[in-house]
């Protein structure tokens, strides 16, 4: 199957990122959203990426011309092109949402168009139930979508070998490194991150050091670019809590258990750089 026209639900970060790499490399691509307001946002967001890319001197002014006309912002998902060849789903991490949406879909595109969730940590198998089981997959970005390099292409219990082929040389086509992965809880990214940095915010809790000398000595001893507190705040606490919640119920184990002030710094809206304040603040 040969993709060209490709729909992005949620203009959010991870929304705006993915239309972005689409755009740039040459997809026709629509950016959905429930209000003009989000899409407005996002695509000055995506204006301005483009424009760091240039002045980066990693893409041309005709380039991010380009891209910017590849783009078309649509209000919700009922209007959006039936003639897509991909849906990508990027919205927040809650699976009734998810499962909303792609019901909704599944009347409005053609029968050959392959859906796909940017899903972090949700099962693939479960929001395809019912749903072109066969013809659905997890794409999961990295987030800076346009800087880094890794896609996990899940596959679900009834993904295709040929949906899996499209998708995993589609992302190629976009400049990533595709990893195939199988369908269990987390996957292997946050399989593996989200427990770190739940025994990160553990360490904090229980007084063995402050949250800058915690993030120091992964930084200085393991050789990581960001600490696993900065790295919370930057993923967002909520979403840290909600992966951490999906790995505890879905593996039934005690070790995925979120730590208590995780829970408490969600609850009092401190989330980390997008409220201004998680476990460092910012302006």
């Amino acid at each position: 199957m040969d993709i060209k026209k490709v729909s992005v639900i949620g203009s959010g970060t991870m929304g705006n990122g993915i239309a972005h790499v689409f755009a740039l490399k040459g997809f026709k691509t629509n950016l959905i959203d429930t209000d003009k307001i989000f899409l407005d946002k996002a695509l000055a967001k995506i204006t301005k990426n483009l424009d760091r890319q240039v002045k980066k001197e990693i893409i041309t002014v005709e380039d991010k011309n380009n891209a910017l006309g590849n783009i078309t912002l649509i209000e919700s998902v009922e209007n959006i092109d039936r003639e897509s060849d991909l849906v990508i789903e990027a919205v927040f991490e809650e699976k009734s949402v998810k499962l909303e949406i792609f019901k909704k879909l599944d009347d409005h595109v053609k029968s050959e168009c392959i859906f796909a969730s940017n899903t972090s940590s949700i099962s693939i198998t479960e929001i395809a139930h019912g749903i072109r089981p066969d013809k659905f997959i997890g794409m999961h970005f990295m987030n800076p979508v346009p800087v880094m390099k890794l896609v996990e292409v899940i596959r679900g219990y009834s993904t295709s070998d040929e949906t899996f082929s499209v998708i995993s040389d589609l992302s190629e086509a976009l400049g990533k490194v595709p990893v195939e992965v199988h369908d269990y809880p987390g996957f292997i990214s946050n399989r593996i991150l989200m427990p770190m940095i739940n025994e990160a915010v553990y360490t904090l809790y229980e007084g063995v050091a402050s949250a800058e000398d915690i993030d120091t000595v992964m930084k200085l001893g393991m050789n990581h670019p960001m600490g696993p507190l900065t790295l919370a705040d930057f993923i967002g606490l909520d979403v840290c809590l909600a992966i951490m919640n999906v790995l505890y119920d879905g593996f039934s184990d005690s070790k995925y258990r979120a730590c208590p002030l995780l829970k408490k710094m969600v609850a009092a809206g401190k989330l980390g750089r997008k409220t201004g304040e998680g476990f460092f603040k910012y302006e």
